[in-house]
């Protein structure tokens, strides 16, 4: 008997059905049956399930001898299942890597529950991946498993069939089947729901819900849109047989009006003529099912009140104000947009016409970020070290929090922001200034980077694509020629960007400013820090990094992060952090994963964890000035130096053990290998070549070189001179390694 039996309806979807089944065959958790049902489809689906069933055994073909639809093709294959847990998954979407492992270990965790509850992302052709908008429903926090009583919010997520996991002896105990129609997850899921003596809840994306361009059932205009009444006609009848599930008419009533609500006012789902037929019948189920005495919301009274007396006509009146307003307002927004921009422009050639103010300095990152990384180390020593600037933070409204006291907050855009530009002698940046700057002169411009960079940059993307995305390379030289001084870390990066970046500006190779915090910080610093962030006394923080993917539009889940702390055990705790392009949470925060993807200051999370694990990020050569153990996880390497093009191979001369999967990455740690003497030396010799000048004092040199004209300058500390940080879980990191067990698995880099 396997875990999971896997039902997968097809009809029509040839073009989809090979990544469908796929992504099922190829789960880290094998343990399963894949039944394909071939409704009756005329195209090659049929073949496709026969291919897949003759070269791997768990793949159990069932084919209709005429089309039935999808809720009848479902009870066939529910007829021929054998598995512990029933899944559903229509032939279009995806499960995501590992989604049934990460639903077995939830199902042992919370005792074998009647129905899982899972989350999923939507998908679309042009790459965009974005989660479900209800996913806070799906915390795993509190105790497990319930019953719907105790989580009534569940019933707001999108009631479909394919986002749980149902007990098969449950569903067959309850005698639960799929009507015929349309919107034949209505009659299965709320009464699944509202029967289960136990549900649990799995706050990971386990399915891609792919929205196709065309060729979506729902998009489809049809009088089959009309089988929605008897769909609730169905559950009213459910609940009259049980009267001990009365309390859910209210709430099954609002969500009926909502849902033919939606129906009504979609217009490529009715045929033409066919609304003012809908509305009447909307009507007639509204005063049949009404319950009196439940409460309405208010923002949905209108919305009631429009199908209580079959308003067709008003409704649509009321939905062509609403269009005509919108077009109004959108009219109205960009003239006056454009004459905001004639006089901003205005307004920035009158002030370049003003004098400069030789006491004035501007600061950016991350085009309009907080206050962080070099820029905000620089803004920090230009207060304490050259007090008589007074210096200004470019940042957008909902950053403004991160910037310290007596720093000026500046909006990019803004009349202020413009006035700035034109009129202060330092601006500061760490990625490209305002394409519409210029340059006056007596500025000056230092452009500090933001990392020792692995992937190809600057010119060198001339011949990668995918990583270049259209950027306009003339304009960036015409940014370079601007540039007064570059900032570095290391010769490497020196090299690197006086190569790829040509101008005339002077390279400062002094250190990154950001990592002078690194030889400054104390273990008091790092204890304030870990109690600011949860971190419980005795815990190893492990920080995971990942770097953006050029080739990907979305963010890149790669690791389950709940499966590997559950797999390490409770003195294990990750903190989860996006790369800022992405501006999105990594993951939600959920028992021992942290997202911190919005935390101010990555310097501030580097001194508060243990340990790092990263990809290709930049963060590791920053890192590693803290001597304390990287982990790289390269389960994707030739695609990225495909897509972007790397200066060295990272698996060869890595800052510590390297990991090529997740079960890799998990024994790294669970046999003590990321603080083993083998790291250790690959660390030494990482930070002998990228962290030559990172002594503490980048930002002191590069002030009194640039501002206060200094020409002696204080000396670097050699590497080996330098003092350390020592983590709060120091004793941890130096255990014995002769006290941990032997490694199950041998890595490339050990």
């Amino acid at each position: 008997m396997p875990r999971f039996s896997v039902i997968v309806p097809a009809y029509q979807v040839q073009a989809y059905l090979h990544e469908c089944l796929e992504s099922v065959l190829s789960q880290s958790c094998p343990d399963l049956e894949l039944i394909v049902v071939d409704d009756c489809s005329p195209d090659a689906c049929g073949a496709i399930i026969d291919e897949f069933a003759a070269r791997d055994a768990r793949v159990h073909p069932v084919h209709l001898p005429e089309n039935v639809g999808l809720g009848r093709a479902r009870n066939a294959g529910v007829a021929h299942a054998s598995g512990d847990y029933l899944l559903f998954l229509d032939s279009d979407d995806t499960l995501t890597p590992d989604a049934l492992r990460s639903i077995a270990d939830r199902l042992k965790e919370t005792g074998d529950p009647d129905v899982l509850v899972f989350d999923y992302a939507r998908t679309y052709w042009t790459g965009e991946a974005i989660r479900n908008q209800a996913a806070l429903q799906l915390t795993e926090q509190g105790p497990a498993p319930f019953r719907l009583e105790d989580r009534p919010g569940l019933l707001r997520l999108l009631m479909v069939a394919w986002n749980k996991a149902y007990r098969r002896e449950f569903v067959e105990e309850k005698g639960f089947e799929f009507p015929p129609g349309y919107y034949e997850d209505t009659p299965w899921t709320y009464p699944v729901l509202m029967t289960a003596e136990s549900i649990a809840t799995l706050d990971r994306v386990c399915v891609h819900y792919r929205q196709r361009r065309q060729g979506s059932i729902l998009r489809t205009t049809s009088e089959r849109h009309f089988d929605v009444f008897e769909q609730y006609d169905r559950m009213f009848a459910f609940l009259e047989e049980r009267p001990e599930l009365a309390r859910w008419r209210p709430v099954l009533f609002r969500r009926m009006v909502h849902h033919l609500a939606i129906v009504y006012s979609r217009r490529d789902r009715l045929p033409p003529g066919s609304s003012a037929d809908f509305m009447r019948r909307a009507r007639a189920h509204y005063r049949r099912y009404r319950t009196r005495g439940a409460p309405v919301p208010l923002r949905a009274r209108v919305q009631h009140a429009l199908i209580r007396f079959g308003l067709h006509r008003t409704y649509r009146t009321l939905q062509l104000v609403s269009a005509l307003h919108r077009g109004v307002a959108r009219t109205t927004g960009e003239l006056l947009r454009g004459l905001r921009s004639a006089a901003l422009r205005l307004h920035y050639r009158v002030q370049r016409c003003l004098p400069l103010r030789a006491d004035r300095a501007v600061f950016t990152a991350y085009d309009g970020r907080g206050h962080s990384c070099n820029p905000g180390a620089l803004e920090s020593a230009f207060r304490d070290l050259a007090p008589h600037i007074r210096t200004a933070w470019v940042a957008r409204p909902e950053h403004h929090h991160t910037i310290p006291p007596g720093t000026r907050r500046l909006v990019p855009g803004t009349a202020a922001y413009w006035t700035a530009l034109a009129r202060s002698a330092y601006l500061v940046s760490n990625t490209a200034f305002d394409h519409r700057l210029v340059k006056r002169r007596g500025q000056t411009l230092i452009q500090t980077g933001h990392g020792t960079p692995l992937g190809h940059i600057g010119l060198d993307l001339q011949e990668r694509p995918a990583a270049a995305r259209g950027r306009d390379f003339a304009r960036l030289l015409k940014g370079v020629d601007q540039w007064d001084y570059v900032l570095s870390a290391n010769r490497h990066t020196t090299l690197t960007h006086e190569r790829v970046h040509p101008g005339r500006y002077t390279t400062l190779e002094y250190g990154y400013p950001r990592n002078d915090v690194f030889r400054t910080a104390t273990e008091a610093d790092v204890a304030r820090l870990r109690a600011s962030l949860g971190i419980p006394e005795g815990t190893v923080a492990i920080l995971y990094a990942p770097t953006h993917r050029d080739y990907r539009r979305s963010q890149r889940h790669a690791l389950d992060l709940q499966r590997i702390v559950r797999r390490l055990g409770p003195r294990f705790l990750v903190l989860a952090r996006a790369h800022h392009a992405y501006d999105a949470p990594l993951t939600s925060t959920c028992g021992r994963v942290v997202d911190v993807s919005d935390h101010p200051s990555v310097e501030s999370l580097c001194l508060a964890s243990d340990a790092l694990v990263t990809d290709y990020s930049s963060l590791m050569f920053d890192y590693a000035n803290l001597d304390r153990p990287i982990v790289i996880h390269a389960d994707d390497w030739e695609a990225y130096e495909a897509a972007r093009g790397t200066y060295f191979d990272l698996r060869s001369f890595p800052p510590g053990a390297v990991a090529r999967g997740e079960d890799e990455l998990i024994d790294i740690f669970a046999t003590g290998h990321w603080r083993g003497s083998r790291s250790a030396q690959l660390r030494s010799a990482f930070r002998e070549r990228f962290c030559t000048y990172d002594d503490g004092r980048a930002a002191e040199r590069v002030v009194r070189r640039v501002v206060l004209g200094e020409s002696e300058l204080p000396p670097v500390v050699p590497l080996d001179e330098r003092r350390p940080v020592p983590s709060a879980a120091a004793s941890l990191v130096r255990e014995p390694l002769a006290t941990m067990p032997q490694p199950a698995v041998v890595v490339d880099s050990l």
